[in-house]
Formats: C-alpha cells, structure tokens, sequence
C-alpha cells in the first residue's frame, strides 16, 4: 500500500452552483494538489469566455472543447479538477474521468442553486427568462447521470469548509480503493 497522502486525481462533478470550485480550491491547497477549473482551463484555451463561445460557435462547439480537455488537458495525478456542470452527460467522459481517478457529485436543492446563481450572466444556460424553470429542466434531464456519477456530497446549508473535510475524508478512502484496484 502506498506511503502517505494519495497522488490520485480528484474530480469534482455536479449541476452549476454547487461548490466544485470552491471546494476544489479548498481541498487542492491543502492536499499540496494542483487545481484545474475545466471551464477555466477552456476559456484560457480559447482565450473567451464561456459565454462567448457559446454565443460564438454554439454549445456543441464547446463540448468538443471538455472533451479534449478530458482527454490530454491536465496532468494525470495530484490534481483536482472542477468540471463543467455538463462535462460528464457526453458519451463516455465519465468513464473516462472513473478511469483516471475519484469522482465525487456535489449536489445542492433548486432553490439554493437559484439562489446561488442570481444576477450571474456568465452562465449561458441560465440567460432564460424563466430561470426558475430552466434550472428545474436542466436537473430533471442531468439527475440520473449525476445520481451514477459518483460519491455523492450534498453542499445544502453546508459551509465550504465542511464540504471540504467531507469530500477529502470520502476522496482518500477512494483514493485508496482506486489504488489497489489499479494495481491488482
């Protein structure tokens, strides 16, 4: 069995709003890993932001971008990476991500995520006039996926802190299960 902390990545998958980036900063600077938002990563890429590539080349456009990403735009360990809200309903990412490392789901209510996301226009999704609607839609189409996606972490009227200590303590059991399964 390995010595010390796991080298193992760390994925952080669930709907917009729900803590992965924040979370993922958390856990990244105290594990010693490097943090990749894949948003981020893509619009750097791009050198737009998200909102213009969708308005500039359309979403699927910017779904071949997350699976390039996926595929070659980050290191293989010692990572934790935040992904897009959508990363993971395309073909097979997921089983890419499950194969490359530990994913965990952060999960919050509607009304904390409208809450969470009201006045952003970075969003394209969310550029609606029934906001309320569009974010019920969006869960209803995406909840089964997200449901199979991983560990999963409720981040509902819990501090980033807690959801932190719960995704490192629910990480590094993985984490450990992850290794001896990749060596056996």
């Amino acid at each position: 069995m390995r010595e010390g902390p796991p080298i193992v990545n760390l994925y952080i998958v669930g709907f917009m709003a729900t803590g992965k980036s924040a979370v993922g900063r958390m856990l990244a600077r105290k594990l010693g890993f490097r943090f990749i938002d894949s948003d981020r990563a893509i619009e750097e890429k791009e050198g737009m932001l998200i909102k213009e590539i969708f308005e500039e080349h359309g979403e699927e456009y910017f779904r071949k971008l997350e699976r390039v990403f996926v595929e070659s735009g980050h290191p293989a360990q010692k990572c934790i990476v935040a992904c897009g809200g959508g990363l993971i309903l395309q073909p097979r990412v997921l089983d890419v991500l499950k194969a490359r490392g530990v994913v965990v789901c952060l999960s919050a209510s509607v009304e904390t995520i409208l809450k969470r996301t009201s006045g952003s226009k970075k969003r394209p999704l969310l550029n609606t006039e029934d906001r309320d609607a569009q974010v019920r839609r969006l869960i209803a189409e995406r909840g089964p996926v997200y449901r199979d996606a991983g560990i999963g972490v409720s981040t509902e009227n819990r501090s980033i802190p807690e959801v932190s200590k719960h995704v490192d303590r629910v990480y590094r059991k993985a984490a450990e299960d992850f290794d001896r399964d990749s060596r056996a």
